[in-house]
């Protein structure tokens, strides 16, 4: 089975080719920042558009590098939800309709099942069961997953997402955006004992998390500083440790509670490199294994929309030809794939 993927959940346009017998066979992204940077985050009404001028072309290329005829693909997968609605509409209503004209099935995406099941296209995949720590602009989730559609969310944020969190304190810092890998980079140039922040929630039992209050304390440490440039990078520093002590903090504990020695670090959060670092050691420490996609499929991509499209079709799910975009959807609400 060969199967188009095609994300267009928020700033990013994605397309992917996923076969059963070949793996992936072509992907293409083009991101939208040049035309939100200047705005300072994403303009919902511009993404649609540049979906709309990006989308059918980059499907031709992908096809193309594939070396494939669009009679030889057996199914289409486009991101129904979480999202921003008009982009996510631009992606359904292509996929359905191509879908339709080449009379295959098509199968509605859930975004983060994407991110959740990118490691799989990595050579050295988990296996199920195993916990996944998801952490992008928009999400942040702790979910214990035991099969494809099997999912149970055992933390997530009460407030900003980390991604968003990144953004936000980079912003006020006056860094560019996008914000988040901006100031990762200046972290590393700053002095990590000279500052320490808050570790939000890991006082009290639980696995959610909370960073408006970090963000706040990052705002006031900085007001009350000089605003020179160390400050801004020491500050980065005492930022990005603690989100990277937090979520350290709620992975052991869900290790420990659960018994899964297998942790999956997804979304785009997960290319953050002193993140990575903290969570090796972390399951290091436990005796347990850590599991990352690479870089490129840590942001939004096609390769993993085509991947979980792939899975759900070949089970024999499908989408009616009715299109609908789910903009907020939990994960707990998919339908199991059996025997994943």
């Amino acid at each position: 089975m060969r199967v188009l993927g095609i994300e267009t959940s928020c700033d990013e346009t994605g397309v992917a080719i996923y076969a059963t017998d070949g793996g992936l066979l072509a992907h293409a992204l083009y991101s939208q920042i040049e035309l939100h940077a200047r705005y300072g985050g994403v303009v919902p009404e511009l993404a649609s558009r540049d979906h709309i001028r990006k989308l059918l072309p980059l499907i031709q290329e992908v096809i193309d590098e594939a070396g494939v005829e669009t009679n030889a693909l057996d199914g289409v997968a486009y991101t129904a939800g979480p999202g921003l609605v008009g982009a996510l509409l631009v992606g359904a209503l292509t996929g359905r309709c191509l879908a339709w004209s080449w009379g295959v099935p098509a199968i509605a995406v859930h975004h983060m099942e994407g991110h959740l099941l990118a490691p799989m296209l990595e050579p050295d995949p988990p296996g199920f069961p195993f916990i996944a720590l998801l952490v992008s602009g928009g999400h942040c989730l702790l979910v214990e997953v035991e099969g494809i559609g099997r999912y149970r969310v055992l933390g997530e944020s009460i407030d900003d997402a980390v991604g968003e969190a990144f953004d936000k304190t980079a912003k006020l810092l006056g860094l560019p955006y996008p914000g988040g890998p901006a100031l990762a980079q200046l972290a590393r140039q700053g002095n990590p004992e000279r500052f320490t922040f808050p570790r939000p929630m890991t006082d009290r039992p639980g696995l959610d998390f909370s960073f408006s209050g970090l963000k706040t304390f990052a705002l006031n440490t900085w007001r009350e500083s000089s605003q020179d440039d160390q400050d801004r990078a020491d500050i980065a520093r005492a930022f990005e440790e603690a989100v990277a002590d937090t979520m350290a903090i709620k992975c052991r504990r869900a290790v420990r509670q659960t018994g899964n020695r297998q942790l999956v670090i997804a979304g785009g959060v997960g290319a953050n490199q002193r993140l990575r670092e903290r969570l090796g050691d972390l399951m290091q420490a436990e005796g347990g294994h850590i599991f990352y996609p690479r870089p490129e499929f840590c942001t939004d991509n096609g390769a993993m929309i085509a991947y979980a499209g792939h899975q759900r079709l070949q089970a024999g799910q499908s989408a009616p030809l009715s299109v609908s975009v789910t903009p907020r959807w939990s994960l707990e609400d998919l339908d199991p794939v059996e025997n994943a």
